[in-house]
């Protein structure tokens, strides 16, 4: 399980979701869409479905990486560990993976019932810039997959598309078709 708002899903994100995979030799990485993710409640999010459909489109027939509406069919805030209970009720036998930026792992004791989440699956942390040295608090087991370090945020795509400048490289085809076909991260006028 790889979560986030994706907003918008970039290249960063599929090559963190691949490279676990592949590190692991997981059957498949969820990329699930949060629906109304407590740590983001300071800004405006993208409407989820547009949010799922961009994740859709950039996972597209990547082997082994799928899109995730979980946490939009649950009401309320996105937490992890209501989805992992979800997906272990589900899928009893699954050895479940949490995915984590380095900048996540490093904030796991402030997240909503922490101690359901280190219960109910493994950790895994990838490294995000500016922020390689993030980890787990101790008592976390934890392993961590080397991943190629890409400078990409969604903050600065969503001001890219706003202001017009190239995106080359940084989003998928398909990605950049769902934003201009719904029109996402326009100015307005």
């Amino acid at each position: 399980m790889f979560g986030g708002t994706f907003d918008p899903p970039h290249v960063g994100h599929l090559v963190a979701a691949v490279n676990v995979r592949h590190a692991l030799d997981l059957d498949v990485v969820l990329l699930v869409v949060a629906s109304d993710p407590w740590q983001k409640s300071h800004r405006e999010l993208t409407p989820a479905g547009d949010r799922l459909a961009m994740v859709e489109a950039a996972v597209g027939d990547v082997a082994g990486l799928e899109a995730s509406d979980i946490e939009l069919r649950r009401p309320g805030r996105s937490y992890t560990a209501d989805t992992l209970a979800e997906l272990h009720r589900v899928h009893p036998d699954a050895e479940l993976v949490v995915v984590l930026g380095s900048d996540a792992a490093a904030g796991l004791p402030t997240w909503e019932r922490a101690d359901e989440v280190r219960e109910l699956a493994a950790v895994v942390v990838v490294t995000r810039p500016g922020a390689e040295d993030g980890r787990p608090p101790a008592g976390w087991e934890w392993q961590s997959v080397e991943t190629p370090r890409l400078e990409v945020s969604s903050t600065d795509l969503r001001a890219r598309v706003s202001d017009g400048r190239p995106l080359d490289y940084l989003l998928t085809a398909p990605v950049l078709e769902s934003i201009e076909a719904r029109g996402l991260y326009r100015s307005p006028g």
